[in-house]
């Protein structure tokens, strides 16, 4: 599943100039004139992937009335339509008007009745998406979300500039959808596990460098240089910070899985790897002591890293991994 920023961004910009335009028009009926624009991301973003996800809008009851769009998986189109009755491989999506509260519609009984159905519904008010899926336990949870903009007025402003906008929201909206969108997808080539866990770094280094001067980063800084040795000064010294940061985790936590998985006795189905506990995992002196050192969820909570940590942590989970580091199960 390459990723193309770029692309993304594209897509996203089209989008918010869609939605501006029917605001615009002083005709809109709400989140039905929504519809379009809505259709447009989800099916432009379905499309970077592979295999590619197909949208449905208006899906037709199947027991559980009528949720605004279907997500499809290109292999249950046939001829351009899915298969009748076909239940939705991707999830179904359902539509708010802005000023509504997408999280408190993500606990309604209307989306309660989709989740029984479907078992995983994207609930979007345009602005703000969220998740709901289920957790290992199988009961309904929220899992990821993300948000364009913290109120409608503040939409409104976004959606004044859909070009600058997009260029600073659309690669991390693009990236969300994606991953949103590859939920049920089986990953069975390490190149589709080595592009989640990227995607999901990418969202952390986006949100260390929105971060900027925040204390919290700087005391993580000081701790970085001391075990390092180093000093990041200037412009491109912080940006080798931030990366070097969210490398750090990312590899940390990868290596402390792949060893996790091959531990001896294998951990069982009912046991949970837990990010947290990587240093006891990490067996490089060099890589525990900085993991160590960073990985300290009083200070990465206020960077929202705890949170892209948590969902990276459960990809493993949520996702059906048919290949682990290449190596087929059955030859582990």
């Amino acid at each position: 599943m390459p990723n193309n920023s770029a692309g993304l961004v594209s897509i996203v910009e089209d989008y918010l100039a869609d939605l501006r335009r029917v605001r615009a028009s002083g005709g809109s009926t709400g989140e039905l004139s929504t519809y379009p624009a809505l259709q447009g991301l989800f099916s432009g973003v379905g499309a970077t992937l592979r295999p590619k996800a197909f949208c449905v809008q208006e899906l037709a009851d199947q027991g559980a009335g009528h949720p605004d769009f279907g997500l499809y998986a290109a292999s249950q189109v046939q001829r351009g339509s899915p298969r009748q009755g076909q239940v939705p491989e991707r999830g179904v999506v359902e539509v708010k008007a802005p000023d509504d509260d997408a999280w408190l519609t993500a606990d309604s009984e209307q989306v309660s009745g989709y989740w029984d159905r479907y078992r995983l519904v994207l609930v979007t008010n345009t602005r703000d998406f969220v998740l709901l899926g289920e957790d290992p336990d199988g009961n309904p949870a929220k899992l990821e979300t993300f948000s364009l903009a913290e109120s409608e007025e503040a939409f409104d402003e976004l959606l004044r500039r859909p070009r600058a906008s997009a260029r600073a929201v659309g690669a991390g909206l693009g990236e969300y959808l994606r991953r949103t969108l590859s939920h049920r997808a089986s990953l069975s080539d390490p190149g589709d596990l080595a592009w989640l866990l990227a995607s999901y770094a990418r969202d952390g280094l986006a949100r260390v460098e929105a971060a900027g001067d925040a204390p919290h980063l700087n005391t993580i800084r000081s701790a970085l240089e001391d075990a390092l040795g180093v000093r990041f000064e200037g412009d491109r010294g912080s940006a080798f910070f931030h990366s070097t940061l969210v490398q750090t985790l990312f590899y940390g936590i990868f290596s402390a899985w792949v060893l996790w998985c091959r531990q001896t006795p294998p951990p069982g189905e009912d046991d949970k790897f837990d990010w947290r506990l990587s240093t006891w995992t990490l067996r490089a002196p060099v890589l525990r002591a900085l993991f160590q050192q960073l990985a300290n969820p009083s200070q990465l909570e206020p960077l929202g890293l705890v949170e892209v940590l948590n969902w990276a942590s459960a990809a493993g989970r949520y996702y059906e991994l048919v290949w682990t580091i290449g190596v087929p199960r059955e030859e582990q």
